[in-house]
């Protein structure tokens, strides 16, 4: 979930990762990268690994490009970003029940910490990822937050804004569980804004759905029916959207 999409300054080889990856291509795209140096198999891992969030499946080439990655690792950061993968891939694995792998997150996640120094660029994905853990694992919406902000102001100063599509999202998440329908609306549509100006995809639809839930009718019908549209030309992925993206029940037949 990092990454800043496609500019001018991308190589001909990040374009197409990118391309690739928003349109729910991940085996793909990580079939572009080379694996043998560090930083392109952890870009590899990185993607089996959203790929995993995204569609429920993938594990067992996730773990492999993980341990790639681990393997070639050298520097610190290098470690780093990888326990950061690592922590990521045992949260999606607890959250979508395929097993629990909590503690094996939250260790992964605080070795991370311990490697990756403040105001460096991978400690704003890292900060964002202990948000989620807080959020939907440990149900601290309180530490999520907090994480969700420092993850948020890293990802300005680095100019990252696909993070930045994420911290406005889960930020507008908390606003409004506790109410905060104006905050919750402005950073809903904050990150559908950014996705759509980068051409995320996969990444839309969640939040057409998310800004919805903000919405008077009819304009909250028109934003999911754009969700519903997208998750199907993506062939139903975020396969965790397919509930909420479910046509109503219909009614008991009248006379």
């Amino acid at each position: 979930m990092s990454g800043n999409g496609t500019t001018a300054g991308d190589d001909p080889l990040q374009t197409a990762v990118w391309r690739l990856r928003s349109r729910a291509c991940w085996a793909d795209a990580a079939a572009l990268l080379p694996p043998d140096t560090p930083g392109a198999a952890l870009q590899r891992a990185m993607l089996l690994v959203e790929r995993c969030l995204y569609t429920e499946g993938g594990w067992a080439d996730a773990e492999d490009a993980l341990r790639t990655a681990e393997a070639l690792a050298h520097t610190d950061e290098e470690r780093g970003a990888a326990a950061c993968e690592r922590g990521q891939l045992a949260y999606a694995a607890t959250l979508h029940g395929i097993r629990d792998r909590v503690d094996e997150a939250r260790a992964a996640l605080g070795r991370a910490a311990a490697l990756i120094p403040p105001g460096a660029a991978g400690r704003a994905l890292l900060d964002f990822r202990r948000g989620l853990l807080a959020e939907n694992l440990s149900r601290s919406p309180q530490a999520a937050r907090a994480a969700y902000r420092r993850a948020h102001a890293g990802a300005t100063a680095h100019t990252d804004p696909l993070l930045l599509s994420f911290t406005w999202r889960h930020l507008a998440g908390l606003a409004l569980r506790d109410g905060e329908l104006a905050e919750a609306r402005h950073g809903f549509a904050e990150s559908l804004r950014i996705r759509e100006e980068l051409g995320y995809l996969v990444g839309t639809a969640p939040a057409l759905v998310s800004l919805a839930d903000t919405e008077d009718e009819p304009a909250a019908t028109r934003l999911r029916d754009e969700a519903r549209r997208l998750f199907r030309l993506l062939g139903g992925v975020p396969t965790w959207l397919a509930a909420q993206l479910a046509p109503p029940a219909a009614g008991p037949a009248t006379a």
